[in-house]
């Protein structure tokens, strides 16, 4: 499959994205397409619509036509296996990720052609979209639908306590964004020690925190100047 473009989010590294899509409203991305692509005709009639599907490139390592029946999901603890199609584990058999957003705008550029914003992103900085298709609420909604056991661990909300004067290196539109997403616990389920630190890098900063009988408390945030650590979630 051809990529068609690439998104450029908050997140340089894969620890502490929301698991899902639309979890952080709040969470901005821009999507810039490749030349080919770039067509404004390409984009006539989008500006109608309110949020779209992106399908989009996994950025998994893992060895050439090796795939696993079944994968341990975060939400279970990481211990109790389910079979590959039951989830949305990146380990598949095709490294192909689904995601719904809301469109913010589309801006036409003179560098980089049409731009979208969108939010409710859950994609690293850089990820490869493969197609963007329109969400259409009269056919894509199903409010009775069923979602298995997923329906048994929804996912849940910590209380957030971010000092100020760790709160005020972020850059003021920034601030909400990075509590709401740390309110969504990107700790592994299965991480349940109250003095171990994590990091989530995040604009440019490094937001570490512990967790604590269901509160999650900022220690120290860190301007990283464009140094990122490679998907490490613990720091100590």
């Amino acid at each position: 499959m051809k990529i068609v473009a690439h998104i450029h989010t908050d997140f340089p590294s894969k620890f502490g994205i929301p698991r899902q899509s639309g979890l952080v409203d709040s969470l901005k991305g821009k999507i810039v397409f490749e030349p080919e692509y770039r067509n404004p005709d390409a984009f006539r009639g989008l500006e109608g619509f309110s949020h779209l599907w992106i399908l989009w490139k996994f950025d998994v390592p893992r060895k050439e036509d090796t795939w696993s029946a079944t994968v341990k999901p975060p939400r279970l603890g990481g211990n109790k296996r389910m079979g590959v199609f039951a989830t949305r584990s990146p380990f598949r058999p095709n490294e192909i990720g689904l995601s719904c957003v809301k469109l913010e705008q589309i801006e036409f550029t003179e560098d980089d052609g049409p731009v979208l914003t969108v939010s409710g992103a859950d994609l690293m900085n850089g990820t490869a979209i493969y197609d963007v298709k329109p969400y259409l609420a009269y056919t894509d909604s199903r409010p009775n639908a069923v979602s298995g056991f997923a329906d048994d661990v929804l996912d849940y909300e910590l209380h957030v306590e971010f000092p100020d004067n760790w709160l005020e290196m972020i850059p003021v539109e920034k601030r909400q964004t990075i509590i709401d997403t740390l309110k969504q616990d990107p700790r592994p389920s299965y991480h349940d020690r109250a003095d171990r630190i994590y990091g989530v890098e995040f604009a440019g900063f490094d937001v570490r925190f512990k967790v604590n009988d269901g509160v999650l408390h900022v220690v120290e945030v860190e301007k990283l100047n464009g140094r990122f650590k490679k998907d490490a979630e613990p720091v100590e």
